[in-house]
């Protein structure tokens, strides 16, 4: 069976008279040229002597001009041979089929109602261009064959060619028929797994008013896509080609099927060239020596059908082998001696080739199966009876190599071994179009290397070398992240920038990745660098300001000592008990110089050492300020008879007491450092892009036990010098260290909500200046007075001066 025309008449039926036979136009020398391939397969075999010997194949030829009712018609003719049992009969209903095998039909839609309608019957039908993959499903389609690969994998082939030249934003057409509703059905579901969306997808047949182009047109110009599937046979190709040149629908990237791709007719019809630069698939190419000939031989197709040879020799021609006189137009009378090598048309163009090979297959292939039965017959005992099952059996595990060397068999499907080459149009100076083959897909090959393109340069649309861009949205670049645009397809979308501290590394990223705590985002955000380790540092202003701070206090309380040193023996020095005042300038120093432990990046060490330190040495100094305030409060308020102060507020009991508070403090600080130390760590919550080094408190009730103890300490000291305060001026320091006992108080309670606020290194910046600010404020409110007197009043410094009732002005 074959499509010797490619379109009908139309007619209404009334449904009262017998419908008229149809009535086939448009010549279809394709179909001409298959049924050739077919007939020199069979005369091949025929004249062959180790193929089928002594048996001669025979042959019935039906038009079905790719009409799916006539194909249902003719096939159910060839099953029962044209005759209808009318008479019961004692004997089986079922007879042998007519035929053992049908070849064709060229189409997908005829195809499927052939194989639907002699399905049941297990006659073998071998299609030579059907390559719907609908027809592998064996339930539906038992005895069903080919010889062409199924489009299972030419539409999945299309999606990977796209895909590899970066077109992720294309448009659709397909043949309104099973050929190109399930093609572009497999298509589309590849191309979405693949990343790439259709804008618009039009559905054709040939037989479509010309509304029906027009708007497909008009939705190929309103589209922003570049690049066109087309999904096409070449009847459709050739009815589109005429129409798209007429609104010069230029300027788009076609990747065609195989059933346009290689046709050379449908290049000589692109007269204005819009599908130059047209890549797509097709059947590898292929040789049968002896075939050109014989198609272009027509007196076999002449001996077959007097009335198809009749038309197809006017046509061939424009002649008429009657002259009629009615017509306006009067053509010369064929003779049917015309020479056929003159003439330049489809029929004798030979880049069917593949398809006629083809054909030449899937008749060899019934004639193999032939052969084993008959074979069998004569040298099994059991005879194997010739009915289509038993064909269809053996054609399905036939096996063997043509003459060119062509391997033939059928897997589970009926398919062949899927192999396509890649087909490019690249137009020459003369303006015909050649088919180059720029690669090959190979299904039998691993996932990387089925599609392989050769070194060859390609040609795309408008003749350019650079690959055409076709995308609805530019590739996101590193460094931001898609966003889908609402109401759009995936291909649509826009790029934002990764938040901070979130990085994408590769192109059209759909998420940005978060960096390790350890590291943050570039400026870029397409890369994580390494975070800025920030600590209170010696390089930095603050730092050295602090450290010069520090040092600068030190060397004052050092100062100090050497001028209470030098006057150790003046009235000012020794009035206030000389031994507690040199080891509080001691413990001030201490007090000093332990700010310098916060300064520099923290370790095990130096976090143990900066909390303890100032927590021992703080205490130390409030603990010779206590002692200073209870022996001068015990020695004014003890007036009773017979109590000696001396004998309870010595200078042993005044180290003793020194050394209690002092030893508590030590205590705490053993628990602390035995239990949960403070230990080194990295914050990363105060900064998003730096990691603050600090040292972690280890246990919080360890911190505050020993912040606690000097503050209890401190209140202690400050309620006995107030109670002093009034005590004779001359003769003590009680409000001298009232005084700085306020100040020391004030830091510290204005410490605890600024250090806990601050952020980072500001917090040990704010730690380090309470200690500074409170060691001065007990170095300057002490003894800068004493020191003023000692260097600048020496006349006051006396033991006279100090007995005196009333208060000496000191500035």
């Amino acid at each position: 069976m074959f499509s010797f025309h490619t379109s009908w008449k139309d007619r209404k039926d009334t449904y009262t008279h017998k419908p008229l036979p149809l009535q086939c136009t448009s010549l279809n020398f394709r179909d001409l040229q298959f049924a050739q391939a077919m007939l020199f397969a069979i005369e091949e075999i025929n004249n062959s002597t180790d193929l089928l010997p002594g048996v001669t194949l025979g042959y019935k030829i039906f038009n079905t001009c790719g009409n799916v009712a006539q194909s249902v018609g003719l096939t159910l003719a060839l099953a029962n041979g044209n005759e209808i049992v009318s008479v019961p009969s004692k004997a089986s209903c079922t007879r042998p089929a007519h035929v053992q095998a049908i070849m064709g039909e060229t189409s997908s839609s005829p195809t499927i109602a052939i194989a639907t309608v002699i399905g049941p019957f297990y006659v073998p039908v071998i299609s030579h261009f059907a390559t719907c993959a609908c027809l592998s499903d064996k339930t539906k389609y038992p005895s069903f064959l080919r010889t062409i690969p199924s489009d299972y994998y030419q539409s999945r082939a299309l999606a990977h060619l796209v895909k590899h030249f970066g077109w992720t934003w294309v448009g659709a057409i397909r043949t309104n028929n099973d050929y190109g509703n399930n093609g572009m059905a497999t298509f589309t579901e590849t191309a979405q797994r693949l990343g790439i969306c259709l804008e618009y997808s039009v559905s054709f047949f040939r037989t479509d008013p010309s509304d029906k182009i027009r708007e497909i047109i008009r939705t190929i110009k309103a589209s922003t896509s570049k690049v066109i599937i087309a999904f096409l046979s070449h009847k459709e190709m050739d009815v589109l080609i005429h129409e798209f040149s007429y609104h010069n629908l230029s300027g788009y990237q076609w990747v065609g099927s195989e059933s346009w791709i290689f046709d050379s007719q449908t290049a000589k019809m692109d007269i204005h060239h819009i599908l130059n630069g047209a890549i797509g698939l097709s059947i590898p190419k292929a040789h049968v020596t002896g075939l050109r000939e014989f198609i272009l031989d027509v007196k076999s197709l002449n001996s077959s059908n007097n009335e198809l040879f009749t038309e197809f020799w006017e046509t061939l021609f424009n002649c008429k082998f009657r002259q009629s006189t009615s017509s306006a137009n009067i053509q010369r009378e064929c003779t049917g001696h015309e020479d056929l090598n003159g003439v330049q048309n489809s029929f004798t163009d030979m880049s069917l080739m593949p398809i006629f090979n083809n054909v030449y297959k899937g008749v060899y292939a019934v004639a193999h199966a032939l052969h084993n039965i008959v074979s069998c017959n004569k040298a099994c005992s059991n005879k194997v009876q010739l009915d289509p099952f038993t064909i269809l059996q053996h054609i399905r595990k036939s096996h063997f190599t043509t003459k060119e060397g062509d391997e033939v068999y059928f897997d589970e499907n009926g398919d062949p071994a899927a192999k396509y080459e890649i087909i490019n149009w690249q137009p020459k100076e003369n303006g015909v179009v050649e088919f180059v083959t720029v690669g090959l897909y190979d299904i039998s090959l691993a996932p990387e290397k089925k599609l392989n393109f050769q070194n060859k340069s390609l040609i795309w649309a408008r003749n350019s070398k650079l690959v055409p861009v076709s995308v609805c949205s530019e590739k996101c670049p590193p460094g931001t992240r898609k966003v889908l645009q609402k109401g759009r397809p995936v291909c649509c979308f826009d790029c934002i920038q990764c938040a901070e501290g979130e990085i994408s590394n590769v192109t059209d990223s759909a998420t940005c990745v978060r960096c390790l705590p350890e590291f943050w985002s570039n400026e870029r955000r397409d890369a994580c660098i390494k975070k800025e380790a920030v600590f209170l540092s010696y390089e930095e202003i603050m730092g050295a300001l602090l450290t010069a701070a520090s040092l600068f206090g030190t060397c004052m309380t050092a100062s100090v000592i050497l001028i209470f040193f030098k006057y150790r023996k003046t009235s000012i020095v020794r009035a206030n008990n000389s031994e507690l005042s040199f080891l509080l300038l001691f413990s001030l120093i201490l007090c000093f110089l332990c700010s310098l432990t916060f300064i520099g990046k923290p370790s095990d060490w130096s976090c143990m050492l900066r909390h303890t330190a100032f927590g021992i040495t703080f205490v130390l100094c409030i603990s010779c300020l206590l002692g200073k305030t209870m022996v001068v409060l015990m020695a004014f308020r003890a007036t009773g008879p017979g109590i000696n102060v001396k004998k309870w507020f010595g200078h042993v009991q005044q180290r003793l007491c020194v050394l209690g508070f002092t030893l508590i403090q030590v205590i705490i600080c053993i628990i602390w450092l035995t239990t949960s130390p403070p230990f080194p760590s990295q914050n990363f919550k105060e900064f998003k892009d730096k990691i603050i080094l600090e040292c972690a408190l280890g246990s919080a009730v360890g911190y505050w036990a020993v912040i606690g103890y000097i503050g209890i300490l401190a209140i202690l000291c400050f309620i006995f010098a107030f109670l002093a305060r009034k005590l004779p001026d001359n003769f003590n320091e009680s409000k001298l260290i009232t005084f700085s006992m306020l100040i020391f108080c004030a830091v510290w309670i204005t410490f605890i909500p600024a250090y806990v606020s601050s952020p980072g290194k500001f917090s040990v910046a704010v730690e380090i200046f309470a200690i500074l600010a409170s060691s001065f404020g007990l170095l300057i409110c002490i003894f800068i007075p004493k020191c003023y007197i000692i260097l600048l009043k020496p006349e006051k410094n006396t033991k006279k001066n100090m007995m005196g009732k009333k208060s000496p002005h000191l500035f």
